[in-house]
């Protein structure tokens, strides 16, 4: 999969990969920086050794996780659909900060939205849970066509603290933006 990304700079086309254990440098990049990982239910990793456990451990096995590249083939971030019952999946993405706000993730989860009903037939809505305060996620699911469906109040723990969270989703039927 490969889309141009929406920049006013030259355009960076990304694709997405299977992410494999020779990541891992480019992994501890996002993965060690708390800007990054705020939103996350994951604390910064710290040794290069931890990251390689979560690669190995839930990484490899993940029934649907990417890695998010740009030419170069050099992961900046990741993106999964996890399968939350039968019918439905959630959607979750991670990029590195040196890459916000440059349109890259909105056009990640653009190609997931476009090939997951594809590649997993008997899903009927992919949703996402964002934190109230993650503004830029809120704003890359919203560009995309994803409809904010409410809050859920005190829905999460995160962290150590509840949390409200909104809940977004997109059908097979919606409409790409």
């Amino acid at each position: 999969m490969e889309i141009k990304s929406e920049t006013s700079s030259p355009p960076e086309k990304i694709h997405l990969r299977p992410m494999t254990l020779s990541d891992i440098d480019d992994f501890m990049v996002w993965a060690t920086d708390s800007n990054v990982t705020r939103f996350c239910t994951w604390e910064p990793y710290t040794s290069r050794e931890a990251g390689i456990a979560f690669i190995n451990d839930v990484v490899l096995p993940h029934p649907w996780l990417r890695a998010i590249c740009l030419d170069d083939d050099r992961p900046i971030g990741s993106i999964s659909v996890t399968p939350v019952d039968k019918i439905r999946g959630e959607i979750g993405y991670v990029i590195g900060s040196k890459y916000w706000g440059k349109g890259i993730a909105t056009d990640a989860v653009r190609l997931v939205a476009t090939e997951i009903f594809k590649e997993m037939p008997e899903m009927e809505r992919l949703e996402a849970l964002v934190d109230v305060d993650n503004v830029g996620s809120q704003k890359v699911l919203e560009k995309v066509g994803f409809t904010r469906e409410g809050v859920m109040r005190k829905f999460m723990n995160l962290k150590g603290n509840v949390r409200d969270m909104v809940m977004f989703s997109f059908l097979p039927s919606d409409s790409l933006h």
